[in-house]
C-alpha cells in the first residue's frame, strides 16, 4: 500500500507539472489533481484505520 501511494503521488506531481507547463495538455492538470486527492484519501484512511501493511 505504501508503494502504491508513492507511485500515485509521483504520477500526480508529474501530471500537475506537465499540465501546468503545456497548455494543450491542460486535462493532465485535472488528472493530476484527482490522483493527488486519491493519494491523500488513501493515506488518511490508512493512517486513521491504524492498519500497517508490509
Amino acid at each position: 500500500m505504501n508503494l502504491l501511494l508513492i507511485v500515485i503521488a509521483i504520477i500526480a506531481v508529474v501530471m500537475l507539472l506537465t499540465g501546468g507547463l503545456i497548455q494543450s495538455l491542460q486535462f493532465l492538470l485535472w488528472v493530476g489533481i484527482v490522483l493527488a486527492i486519491i493519494a491523500v484519501i488513501l493515506f488518511l484512511v490508512r493512517s486513521i484505520s491504524g492498519r500497517k501493511s508490509v
